[in-house]
């Protein structure tokens, strides 16, 4: 059975893992999806002016990789929404990024990574190193060939029915930064998931290159 990450964008955070009777049988818990909200009514956010760009304009890429401190890096693959569900990458040593977020360089909003902390199946994840991560250390993502690097700010252990409705890591308002979210807490055997999630913010090193 699957131990990895179920993260809930919606009203509340349903845990790591869907109860044992909404798991794909043989798969695990969850089936690597988060329930994402529904998008904003049309009219409810003004419009941007649209003009030329400079040739000054900042880089913003897709992120491809991410690279935490000690130099362990991971492949990240777009993580989409299908029937109001985010799917998270099975593979633990893989990582997610929501791609209704922000992307590395932009000037607003969160760029959201998500992956498992460990599976049945294939051991270790990639994000257990997340467990370990200090405030001061970097973070890397690249894409296209472009970087840009992010300071460890906060990291907090969230409830998991606080997530979404407290924490900002989905949040495309405010200053950019970078949210990483993994499965944290003690695992419940009875409902194939853990207590709650961690969440690690980092703010950007300057603009991405």
């Amino acid at each position: 059975m699957l131990l990895g990450l179920l993260l809930v964008l919606s009203v509340a955070l349903e845990g790591c893992a869907a109860p044992a009777d909404e798991a794909d049988p043989g798969r695990g818990a969850g089936g690597g999806t988060v329930s994402v909200p529904p998008p904003a009514e049309s009219g409810s956010v003004p419009q941007a002016r649209i003009g030329t760009p400079a040739a000054s304009q900042r880089i913003r890429f897709v992120p491809t990789e991410v690279v935490l401190p000690g130099g362990a890096a991971a492949t990240v693959v777009p993580a989409g929404t299908v029937g109001g569900r985010l799917v998270v990458p099975d593979a633990v040593r893989r990582v997610g990024w929501w791609d209704g977020g922000a992307q590395a360089g932009d000037p607003f909003g969160a760029v959201v990574l998500a992956g498992h902390v460990d599976s049945a199946t294939e051991g270790i994840g990639y994000f257990a190193r997340l467990l370990r991560i200090r405030v001061g250390e970097t973070v890397v993502l690249r894409g296209d060939g472009h970087s840009a690097s992010y300071r460890v700010s906060s990291v907090v252990e969230v409830p998991k029915d606080a997530l979404a409705t407290r924490s900002g890591a989905f949040e495309q308002t405010g200053d950019h930064r970078l949210s990483l979210i993994t499965c944290a807490g003690a695992f419940d055997a009875a409902r194939g998931g853990y207590a709650s999630n961690l969440l690690v913010t980092a703010v950007p090193l300057g603009l991405a290159k």
